[in-house]
């Protein structure tokens, strides 16, 4: 049920992204409005997801997702109301986007923490691989949908229909079997303030989990604003519409979806850190191929590259994350990974859109993918340190006093 219901509403989440770029691409013909767009979509988790994993871990979990998801379903009905009824301008669109942002700052951590406590923990690597295999079946399937929804009907059926899929997935909580010692993570006994100050605390000290979070963040700053503004490439380079569009946000989830299915069919933390290191060098590469190619269905293969490295970085990633954070602690480095994997693609997009009006798109993307090698050269430095920390013995002793 939790799987189904992820599935659904990244599915309309995916849906509604394609459609509010595209629609922010035909407002304004603007690159740096569309990454606007996903900056203020994404960029709120750098304030509030610290706070909301603080939260997260104080109070019910299942409460707090189901309040954040009707939030991201009520902001989906406005735009596509303000839209139908011809009042929405690119700054309301921007200013309700913010509030979606916000919404899905508090429902990450709240949602994701549930996870242990609806699988036995030996499972809970192959666990998260499968809730990454979801999102990435929701970003095939919600482009797939998008381009004929916005061919036949316009941008407002496919934000209606991200109003629906978060409304089902809000109404199926309830019936999650949680046991009540899971729904949250202690009790309060300091301030969020303190609380939230005390997962950055622990994330940084930890020998793994902060070396693991900076390189993330770094390297998604860096490789995945591409993914984000699209449309931009999708017109530019290869003089395609919305047709376009949706094919290559498929080819994308396509290779995530190859990469999940792989990586959750390992089943076993041995290993994952090289994964997650591997996987920005080959998405830098990659993507470096995507905007040189001079051919459309070359594009589409690089694609599909893209897609599977990315799954491969973020699944690798999340599941070390996971199995080394203290229970007690799990929201609050669950909200560091959500800012990581929400803030800095938007803050990549938006330095890519502001350069791509400047310089085109080509020049500033091969640059930034050049830096991600060298964050990459970094990351080999480190990555002893992570495998015995992450892989190795710190997880070991952590189940044994369990």
């Amino acid at each position: 049920m939790f799987f189904v219901a992820s599935v659904v509403s990244w599915t309309g989440l995916w849906v509604h992204r394609i459609a509010v770029t595209w629609l922010a691409w035909q407002m304004t013909g603007s690159a740096f409005w569309v990454g606007m767009v996903a900056f203020c979509d994404l960029a709120p988790a750098v304030v509030f997801s610290p706070f909301a994993g603080a939260i997260a871990d104080r109070v019910d979990r299942v409460r707090l997702t189901m309040v954040s998801q009707m939030a991201i379903a009520a902001q989906a009905a406005t735009v596509g109301l303000l839209l139908a009824a011809g009042e929405l301008t690119i700054g309301l669109l921007l200013v309700l986007e913010v509030c979606s942002g916000i919404a899905a700052s508090f429902a990450q951590p709240a949602r994701q923490s549930l996870m242990p406590a609806l699988v036995p923990r030996a499972d809970l690597p192959a666990a998260v691989a499968c809730n990454s295999l979801c999102f990435n079946v929701a970003r095939f399937i919600g482009p797939a949908m998008a381009g004929p929804m916005i061919a036949w009907g316009g941008v407002v059926p496919a934000v209606a229909f991200n109003c629906l899929a978060y409304l089902m997935a809000t109404f199926t909580m309830p019936l999650l079997r949680v046991p009540p010692a899971e729904r949250r993570g202690h009790a309060p006994e300091a301030s969020v303030l303190a609380d939230t100050v005390a997962g950055f605390r622990y994330a940084g000290r930890h020998p793994g989990i902060g070396p693991l979070l900076i390189f993330a963040a770094v390297a998604n700053l860096l490789v995945r604003g591409v993914q984000e503004i699209l449309p931009p490439y999708v017109d530019r380079l290869f003089s395609r519409g919305p047709d376009g569009l949706a094919m290559l946000t498929a080819a994308i989830g396509i290779g995530a979806l190859i990469s999940g299915l792989w990586v959750a069919n390992r089943g076993r933390l041995t290993g994952v850190t090289r994964l997650a290191v591997g996987a920005i060098a080959a998405q830098a590469v990659f993507t470096v191929a995507f905007v040189t190619s001079p051919w459309f269905p070359l594009a589409l293969a690089c694609a599909v590259l893209m897609g599977a490295s990315t799954s491969m970085h973020g699944i690798s990633a999340q599941t070390l994350v996971q199995s080394a954070a203290d229970p007690a602690m799990r929201g609050r480095v669950l909200s560091l990974w959500g800012l990581i994997v929400r803030a800095c693609p938007a803050t990549g997009a938006l330095a890519l859109g502001a350069a791509g009006e400047a310089f085109g798109l080509k020049g500033p993307t091969i640059v930034a993918m050049c830096l991600a090698l060298l964050v990459v050269g970094w990351g080999i430095t480190r990555m002893p340190v992570m495998v015995r920390e992450l892989e190795g013995a710190a997880p070991a002793r952590r189940r044994g006093q369990e």
